[in-house]
């Protein structure tokens, strides 16, 4: 789907209280088996939507509670919860708001989940023992016992939605770096 036939994706908090949009199409969505997913959601699994920070916006008066966390990897990333019903509705892997947002797709409305199918499962070396992933692989979605290289799995309109993305990062630690001399 191009990003002009885009009809905006909406999501919310359990309570409403926090409502949002999605403003372009995913660039792409991992449904992640981790360890440290399963703990966090309480669920066997977790559903990553990716897209641009800049086309996601919060449209609800209140503003969510950012929190920082750690990650198995050992960097810190930024989690939104609602301040009354402390639902997760996206979390920034890079923390600052700025650049990549991965919506929890469990949040969006019914219509817009449909926008949400997972293109691959990732650390499935972890995944509950009772989950079945073969047919799966047979519908032709990609199975990894860890990580995947984007390059060689995502669309290419996906890798250059991305590709520009790190070239604006690139260029803001630049200037920060020159900045601060």
């Amino acid at each position: 789907m191009s990003a002009k036939d885009f009809t905006p994706l909406k999501g919310y908090c359990t309570c409403r209280t926090i409502m949002y949009e999605v403003l372009a199409p995913f660039i792409f969505t991992n449904c992640c088996h981790c360890t440290w997913c399963q703990r966090e959601t309480g669920a066997a699994f977790i559903l990553n939507a990716i897209v641009e920070s800049s086309n996601f916006r919060i449209t609800s008066p209140t503003k969510p509670l950012h929190i920082d966390t750690a990650t198995a990897s050992g960097d810190v990333q930024t989690k939104a919860h609602c301040p009354k019903c402390h639902v997760v509705l996206y979390t920034d892997p890079y923390g600052g708001g700025t650049w990549i947002t991965y919506v929890r797709a469990g949040t969006l409305d019914d219509e817009s989940k449909k926008a949400a199918r997972p293109g691959a499962h990732i650390f499935t070396s972890t995944k509950l023992d009772w989950i079945d992933l073969t047919g799966k692989k047979e519908m032709g979605i990609p199975v990894f016992e860890e990580r995947y290289r984007r390059r060689e799995l995502w669309s290419k309109d996906a890798n250059e939605r991305f590709d520009a993305l790190v070239q604006k990062m690139d260029a803001a630690n630049k200037a920060e770096q020159e900045a601060n001399g």
